[in-house]
């Protein structure tokens, strides 16, 4: 299986970092695909929600905030408190493996903690437990994983772009598949049978991350306790971490419309899109499938447009590939609007929400990946887990946003609905292409500097 490095000029590390990926996303994203259908249909309904330990106290303190909660925006909200606090651990997550355990323990840990969350899913009565056990376990593996992707290269080596390019594929071809198998069992079959697969999908990327140990890089950790901070820190280091902050707050709004892929859009598809195909109604969560299944036809091409510009000596710097991103998210936003503008009343045939999933796709590609490779190669050594771990949080509040901005969903126009989304990407790509040329410089002297070693 590891043989499947022959990915041309990339270690069989790679392609063991590649394959635990996937499995580790087939999980999360089959989970995801079921989530707020199953809170919506069946958890929160009102003569289920009083089973769920702990969700009394929760309503009672969101509903002091934004008053009372209809079941779907209850289910917004907890759908955007569980997305962001996913982006939230993996900060600690990173410090973790940094100072205290290296990154392949902490990786076991978060991938243990995440396979328990997902089997106990199937007790209603531990709903909130279950989420809690996912988004800790989620904080120990996501940052490292990357971290130990972006250890296969030198920070000057030209192949970093494109392993981080190959390995997202590997992201999304767990994620292509999970919401057609546990999407399908959990709305034909029942909900916790959904979750169950989820739960063995995380099982098979423990057992080939352990059985391809011998493959990974050396751990590495940052100063210990007691080591000081300011003598691991230059000033260049400094700048370099207040520029890559920068990026993950102004990201932040990026996100706030795009995880409404896994909360608004699924209702929209549910209840506004004519689902017919043949005889048939295709299930919700098999659109869920489409992003990532694009991924594969659209990540090519556009890796060879960016080698061919780089042969061309036409760069395309991380913040302007970032802003294009922030820009294709509008225009897919905006085809919402059109759809719902045109459809009025009537449900909007399924074909429009094929040009939204290839623009937000396209939006993906220039926005996550290019900040993974970022982050691995400017944050100084000492904290590079740390740094990515603040990459991951620049979802926080753009998740915790995107659950509010959904639990307006029913009070909304669609159109209008739509039209606030696609204006929040706006907004980011504007401010980042302000900075374009402050971010340009501190790479090129991370750069300088990392060749002088």
């Amino acid at each position: 299986m590891l043989n499947l490095s022959a990915l041309r000029g990339h270690s069989r590390a790679l392609a063991l970092l590649f394959l635990t990926e996937t499995w580790e996303r087939f999980s999360f994203y089959g989970m995801r695909a079921l989530l707020v259908l199953y809170m919506t249909e069946e958890l929160l309904v009102p003569h289920n929600a009083s089973r769920v330990l702990g969700l009394g106290p929760l309503r009672s303190v969101l509903e002091c905030v934004f008053g009372p909660l209809s079941t779907q925006a209850l289910s917004s909200q907890i759908y955007g408190l569980y997305t962001s606090l996913l982006y939230v651990t993996p900060i600690l997550g990173g410090m973790l493996a940094d100072r205290v355990l290296g990154q392949y323990r902490t990786i076991l840990l978060g991938a243990g903690l995440m396979a328990v969350g997902h089997f106990v899913m199937a007790s209603d009565h531990l709903f909130l437990l279950a989420l809690l056990c996912i988004i800790v376990g989620n904080g120990c593996f996501k940052p490292n994983v990357s971290t130990q992707v972006g250890r296969l290269y030198s920070r000057t080596d030209t192949r970093r772009d494109s392993a981080f390019s190959i390995f997202y594929v590997g992201i999304n071809l767990g994620a292509t598949i999970a919401p057609v198998v546990c999407g399908t069992l959990g709305e034909l079959y029942g909900w916790h049978y959904g979750f169950f697969a989820a739960g063995v999908g995380m099982v098979i990327s423990i057992v080939i991350y352990v059985a391809g140990r011998r493959y990974l890089p050396a751990d590495h950790r940052g100063s210990s306790i007691g080591t000081s901070r300011s003598a691991a820190l230059g000033p260049g280091d400094r700048k370099a971490i207040l520029a890559l902050c920068l990026v993950a707050v102004v990201i932040t709004f990026f996100w706030a419309s795009y995880e409404q892929q896994g909360n608004a859009v699924v209702l929209w598809v549910r209840d506004f899109t004519d689902r017919s195909f043949g005889r048939v109604d295709l299930p919700v969560t098999w659109f869920q499938s489409l992003n990532p299944a694009l991924i594969f036809l659209l990540t090519p091409p556009l890796v060879y447009f960016w080698a061919r510009q780089e042969r061309r000596q036409v760069l395309i710097s991380p913040a302007r590939k970032m802003a294009t991103g922030c820009f294709l998210a509008t225009a897919a936003f905006a085809t919402l609007m059109l759809a719902a503008t045109i459809s009025g009343t009537e449900r909007t045939p399924w074909g429009w929400i094929l040009p939204f999933f290839v623009l937000i796709t396209l939006a993906e590609l220039h926005v996550s990946p290019v900040a993974l490779s970022l982050f691995s190669r400017v944050a100084p050594t000492a904290v590079t887990s740390a740094m990515m771990g603040v990459w991951f949080m620049s979802g926080v509040l753009g998740n915790y946003l995107a659950g509010v901005m959904g639990s307006y969903w029913e009070h909304l126009s669609k159109p209008l609905f739509w039209m606030l989304a696609a204006a929040i990407p706006l907004i980011a790509g504007c401010v980042i292409l302000s900075l374009a040329g402050y971010l340009e410089q501190i790479v090129a002297v991370q750069a300088q500097r990392d060749g002088g070693h």
